[in-house]
């Protein structure tokens, strides 16, 4: 595992996860760019911990603020060893409920937020050839459920396009990491989270029901933001990080399920797959 201190730049400090990971990475020593769309939400993090933090505006909607946002961290550090996409949101709605320039916004955050911070920071980690990105994705984007659809297109689209980029960057000694938290005791299903306003009562049984639920959960889930933020640190320390990190006993069930009925659709239905092949005699 390496030691040194490291640069970071995390998006969406304002609360949640990317607050608790910058002050988990401070803690430690390293050197932190927070940002949040509103500094103040982060001005008590870095009055705290002056010299080894700068805090930066970074709205990932907007690719201006993203490049200023990189020269900043460059500037002031020098480097930037780690980057932690972490900013986005919920949106719960029925698929055919879901409303297009939410959805647009949705996307614009959770995806090419993410896409367009990582290119402007791979650069930089080429040039120093070293780098970390981790990913905070989602256990939605391993699997998707009524309700948040909308939510696990925008993760599953991450996860795709992250997988493919750890393959080219690992050889260039940059590491991507994605990791899919399961219900944790954040802000995401309660102040944090969008709804759709329209409501077809046709899905208020198998749809509604669960949406309900996840506003029920809001400030009893299980998982811990702390020690999550803490695994999160100690994974850039590693020599070849996991490309993928599930966190939560309730994800690790559900996806070892999701796995199992994979596997068993797979079976049932492997002679009409191989059947869609050129035989040897043709």
């Amino acid at each position: 595992m390496t030691t040194s201190p490291f640069v970071w730049l995390i998006s969406g400090c304002s609360t949640g996860f990317g607050r608790e990971i910058a002050i988990s990475a401070l803690e430690a020593g390293d050197m932190v760019a927070v940002t949040s769309r509103n500094t103040e939400d982060i001005r008590d993090i870095c009055n705290k911990y002056p010299s080894t933090s700068v805090a930066l505006n970074l709205d990932v909607t907007c690719t201006d603020q993203i490049i200023k946002c990189v020269r900043n961290v460059i500037s002031k550090f020098g480097r930037i060893d780690v980057l932690v996409n972490n900013a986005g949101y919920g949106y719960l709605s029925a698929i055919e409920e879901g409303e297009g320039e939410e959805v647009s916004k949705l996307f614009n955050t959770n995806f090419f937020g993410a896409l367009e911070l990582t290119k402007q920071v791979l650069p930089v980690m080429r040039n120093q050839k070293f780098g970390r990105i981790i990913n905070n994705s989602s256990q939605a984007g391993l699997m998707a459920n009524p309700g948040t659809g909308y939510y696990s297109a925008s993760k599953f689209a991450l996860e795709g396009l992250m997988e493919a980029l750890d393959k080219e960057v690992r050889p260039l000694n940059i590491f991507v990491t994605s990791v899919q938290p399961g219900a944790f005791r954040t802000d995401w299903s309660g102040r944090s989270m969008k709804k759709s306003k329209i409501n077809i009562t046709d899905y208020d049984e198998h749809v509604r029901s669960r949406i309900n639920m996840i506003g029920e959960i809001d400030g009893k889930q299980p998982g811990d933001p702390k020690k999550a933020a803490k695994i999160i640190f100690d994974l850039t320390r590693y020599e070849y990080p996991p490309k993928k990190l599930l966190l939560g006993a309730g994800v690790l069930s559900a996806y070892r399920e999701k796995l199992d009925h994979i596997e068993k659709d797979l079976d049932s239905y492997e002679s009409i797959t191989l059947s869609a092949d050129f035989q040897n005699n043709e």
